[in-house]
């Protein structure tokens, strides 16, 4: 699958841009806060209805605007589709296909996958664990739509369960409807746990490869899935740490509380790992999840690399860009000398400078 173009109207500090992107190469550069990551943002946001920052809609519209659009082209093996997503401050966003409004969001899934790397990444490893939990939802909300339907409706359970408990302090007659949404959390949080399990099995089986040559075949990575609960135990844990829950005025038990363990030679390398090790390790997760989603819809995802090239050192960026060859990549940067110094091909390259894109020979 490639993305033939995009454009933008009012979207972060982009009043009007259109942009015709090459199947392979495309090369985004300039300085600091001109807006390269904004477009790469828009691009995701095309694909996922989110941004990968975490960011609302009403922020993702240009100052004193109270609305925006993305108009995406993609072409996947015969078929085309036009996807464009219209973004309100106040009121939710509207997004059609090829002209057809569609109602939810799941319905666009599926068309475009995409791997997002940026400098946060790198730090994956040692932040905390609802940065990994983050890396979960994403890829697999892409990969999985029963995954996402499941997670969508665990987390307002979630949040309605908390909501509850605080309420208790006031209202004790309303305790029995905890029942209610403790049946709601076991339902929507089963599967959930066990498809990042099942997820975790697929990427242990690519990764190891991957991190083996990447460190020289010195280091041998293992990725270990911590649930907070197994499967089988989640509804009598939720109802044991009912007074728990009621004193802390949360819910203290779920795959909201999961983590992820990356070992090297059985050593816990987020707390353990020097920087290094965590770098290479993280460069590993997201070439593992390229390969992975490959394996998994039969066709390549558009590769996003924000700015990753000057975080790491020459052989892990030699290493990254002699991965990347065959698929789509969007690459922002501040200068071409890396690119340069690897002979890597720029296929198209774009200066960005205030929100203005300009493409050059």
């Amino acid at each position: 699958m490639i993305i033939e173009s995009i454009e933008l109207k009012n979207y972060r500090n982009y009043r009007h841009a259109k942009i015709n992107f090459d199947d392979k190469t495309n090369i985004f550069y300039g300085d600091n806060a001109q807006g390269k990551t904004n477009l790469l943002e828009a691009v995701y946001v095309s694909g996922t209805t989110k941004s990968h920052r975490g960011s609302k809609d009403r922020d993702l519209i240009f100052f004193e605007e109270k609305e925006s659009h993305i108009r995406v082209k993609i072409k996947k093996r015969e078929s085309v589709y036009k996807i464009d997503l219209h973004l309100k401050k106040n009121k939710p966003k509207g997004i059609a296909i090829n002209g057809v409004p569609i109602k939810k969001a799941s319905e666009l899934f599926g068309i475009v996958n995409m791997v997002f790397f940026s400098p946060e990444d790198l730090n994956m490893i040692k932040n905390g664990p609802s940065e990994r939990r983050r890396f979960l939802n994403l890829e697999l909300g892409q990969l999985d739509k029963v995954y996402l339907y499941h997670l969508t409706n665990y987390n307002r359970a979630v949040n309605q369960r908390n909501i509850l408990l605080k309420e208790m302090s006031f209202r004790e007659d309303i305790r029995e409807t905890l029942s209610v949404w403790d049946k709601q959390l076991v339902n929507f949080g089963i599967p959930v746990i066990r498809g990042r399990k099942k997820f975790v099995e697929q990427l242990n089986e690519i990764i190891y490869d991957i991190h083996y040559r990447l460190t020289g075949k010195k280091e041998k990575i293992k990725v270990i899935y911590e649930p907070d609960v197994e499967p089988e135990q989640f509804e009598q844990q939720l109802f044991l740490s009912r007074e728990k829950d009621m004193k802390m005025k949360s819910t203290t038990v779920g795959p909201h509380r999961d983590d992820l363990n990356f070992t090297v030679g059985n050593i816990d390398i987020r707390k353990f790992g020097s920087q290094g090790q965590q770098r290479t390790a993280a460069l590993s997760v997201k070439l593992a999840e390229i390969e992975l989603v490959k394996r998994t819809i039969h066709d390549t995802p558009v590769l996003l690399l924000d700015d990753v090239l000057s975080e790491l050192d020459g052989s892990r960026q030699t290493y990254l860009l002699d991965q990347i060859h065959h698929i789509q990549t969007l690459i922002t940067c501040t200068g071409l000398d890396d690119f340069v110094s690897h002979r890597f091909p720029l296929n198209k390259v774009f200066k960005v400078i205030s929100g203005t894109i300009v493409e050059e020979n």
